[in-house]
């Protein structure tokens, strides 16, 4: 039998925005539970869940790790996400095996963007919550201004249950409502507290409302299972205050999380395939996958049905693949510890399963269930990457396979234009940490370069050109002979060949060669060597040699007479032109539509969207939106977000292509 039944889990992911505090609320849990000897430290990189060298070197955290804690018979695990907007994949992941989730707040900061973003999120994912405001020993706090700020931000369902206690300038604890009697400095804020607590509850149920309201006093049973409901229905969202570098108030918060937050079996989930049932087929969706060059990839699960056992083979569905479990893992931070089984609502690992990647179901091949996956936000900050000691050339491929199949939010790909391998994320710091990852644990270094833009070049008037490639070396000669008429086509239109040869002055058998080498050509423009396109190539004429001539030769020649054409017709650079969807504050808006302008932007309408943000869509070219992750982020203190899709291709104006070529002119020269 598992350890833990389904109605002894709790499931919890903790939010919020960078340095509120989350990981020290779950080293604080862990302390106050018996299950570690000290509180472990931020920035000596000791605590549980920050354990990897890449966030004791920010001394924040860049991935979600799963913290289990043990309390009052109960187990809990805690998914502990980064703030920080770059590593969103990480609270992705948690928010789907979460069943509650604990918004931090830190109280000198407030509520802050990624609080109100985290908040968002936990709320689509229709997960209970309740709130702590952490750092309350901290000066500048304040109760009030506290509650204000986040009944102004989330409404007035977030209410009290605790209120602060100061001796003299010195916080000194919390006091909860329920629980009696007050300390006299804090008598006035817990008699407010409760009375909103109980008319609270009171509307979320008819029969404490009606009892409410005929003057009745609620007893504590009818306060608590009113209170149960009301959370788990979202109707009262539970905030509660504390400091958990002093391991104050975080007894509270955990007992906190037993009594008012839903377990596996009571929570279930969208799909009714997924509710915790103590029987039944296993389900069991894998959300997090980490790659080690010793231990191989360990794929952490929840299961939502059924039994994962140690020893046993699963489905896994989506490859439509047996795999073999040999040992399943508790995970807590970086160390695991072997167990027989996880049975229903539980969080695990399991390593060395080759088939199985994040989103994927584990089930039973015979009676198979298909859990939904996981859908994570595309990359927005694109850069081009290279091995830094070509020896590590073969083994960069590899290390980046492992580096992506471990985070979602990452993409490889070769543009096929420029040549370059690109690597795409969620910002700058994304891009950062994973290289350093990649390098730590493959031991493959590499080097970041903002990307080439995808420049091509087309004509803008006809020509018509000849080239003959005649050489003459003894034995048989080379020739090949022919006239070309170059046009342009309309955008888009790619690249055409005819013939309009009549009476074989370029044989028949030969025609395929020049079609080939003028295609071939394309390849390489003559302005700045990017490809050409958009362009109908006619032979019209040419000649022939009885002995010398060969396919080869003409394909020679096609290539030669297609270059000469091009130069001939008012050749130009053309660059990719992209459209923009940006979100933003409705007081940002002036300001972003603005920079836009500034960097050859057409803006194509304005919405407002009702929330308090603005959507502004525009065109606006490739190259003046590399990095525009960055910036929008600097300009909009991390509230705006966008999307880029390729619009089409559009010439450059002559002013700045002369300075593109010039520039890549330098470029090869210094080679």
């Amino acid at each position: 039998m598992p350890e833990f039944a389904a109605e002894k889990l709790r499931n919890v992911a903790l939010v919020s925005h960078g340095g509120a505090g989350k990981t020290m609320m779950a080293e604080s849990m862990l302390f106050c539970a018996g299950q570690t000897s000290r509180l472990g430290s931020i920035e000596e990189g000791t605590t549980v869940s920050d354990h990897e060298p890449e966030e004791t070197k920010r001394t924040a955290s860049v991935q979600m790790s799963v913290v289990p804690v043990k309390a009052a018979g109960h187990k809990l695990n805690i998914l502990d996400t980064p703030g920080f907007a770059d590593f969103r994949g990480g609270v992705i992941s948690a928010l789907r095996v979460a069943d509650s989730a604990v918004v931090v707040v830190s109280a000198p900061a407030g509520i802050e963007v990624g609080t109100v973003q985290t908040w968002n999120m936990a709320t689509e994912a229709g997960l209970a919550r309740l709130i702590f405001v952490n750092k309350m020993d901290r000066e500048n706090t304040d109760y009030d201004r506290v509650m204000d700020a986040i009944t102004g931000a989330f409404g007035r369902e977030c209410v009290a249950l605790n209120v602060p206690v100061w001796d003299g300038t010195e916080f000194a604890g919390v006091h909860d409502i329920l629980a009696g009697e007050a300390p006299p400095e804090a008598a006035g804020r817990a008699e407010e507290a409760y009375e909103r607590l109980i008319e609270s509850v009171a509307e979320s149920d008819d029969e404490l409302a009606t009892k409410y309201l005929e003057g009745e006093e609620l007893t504590p049973e009818e306060v608590g299972r009113g209170l149960r409901v009301a959370v788990a229905e979202g109707s009262v969202i539970p905030v509660l205050f504390g400091s958990a570098t002093t391991n104050v108030g975080t007894a509270e918060l955990t007992r906190s999380l037993i009594s008012l937050c839903p377990s596996p079996a009571e929570a279930g989930a969208n799909d009714p395939k997924e509710r915790g049932e103590a029987s039944g087929t296993l389900a069991a969706v894998v959300f997090k996958t980490t790659a080690d060059p010793f231990v191989g990839k360990l794929s952490y699960f929840r299961v939502m049905s059924g039994t994962l056992r140690s020893d046993s083979q699963v489905w896994n569905v989506r490859a439509g693949q047996a795999e073999r479990v040999g040992q399943v893992f508790v995970v807590t931070g970086k160390d695991t510890e072997a167990v027989a089984e996880f049975g229903p609502g539980d969080i695990g690992a399991v390593s060395k399963l080759t088939s199985v990647a994040t989103g994927h179901t584990l089930t039973e091949k015979d009676n198979p269930i298909t859990l939904g996956g996981l859908t994570f936000p595309g990359p927005v900050y694109e850069m081009a990457i290279q091995p830094t000691a070509k020896t590590d050339l073969d083994k960069l491929t590899s290390a980046l396979s492992r580096i992506a199949e471990e985070d979602p939010t990452l993409r490889v790909q070769r543009q096929p234009d420029t040549g370059e391998l690109l690597i795409a994320g969620l910002g700058d710091m994304h891009i950062a940490v994973a290289m350093e990852k990649m390098n730590r644990k493959f031991a493959v270094s590499v080097d970041l370069a903002v990307p080439k833009v995808a420049y091509k070049e087309t004509i803008r008037s006809n020509s018509r050109v000849e080239h003959k490639h005649k050489k003459q070396s003894g034995g048989h000669g080379q020739y090949g002979h022919v006239w070309l008429e170059l046009e342009p086509l309309s955008r888009g239109g790619g690249f055409e060949f005819q013939s309009r040869v009549v009476g074989g002055s370029v044989p028949r058998e030969y025609i395929p060669s020049v079609e080939k080498g003028v295609s071939r050509a394309m390849g390489e423009g003559v302005l700045a060597g990017f490809p050409v396109v958009d362009i109908k190539t006619t032979l019209v004429d040419g000649s022939s040699h009885p002995v010398d001539s060969s396919g080869i030769c003409y394909e020679i020649a096609g290539g030669q007479a297609l270059q000469k054409g091009i130069r001939a017709a008012d050749p130009i650079l053309l660059e990719p032109i992209m459209t923009i969807a940006v979100t933003v504050p409705d007081d940002a808006a002036g300001d972003i539509m603005g920079d836009l302008n500034s960097r050859r932007g057409r803006i194509q309408s304005m919405t407002p969207r009702g929330d308090g943000t603005t959507l502004i869509e525009a065109e606006v070219p490739q190259a003046e939106v590399l990095q525009y992750a960055t910036d929008l982020r600097s300009q909009t203190q991390g509230q705006g977000t966008f999307v880029l899709e390729l619009a089409r291709l559009e010439p450059v104006p002559d002013h700045l292509a002369a300075r593109i070529v010039g520039r890549l002119e330098e470029q090869a020269a210094a080679v």
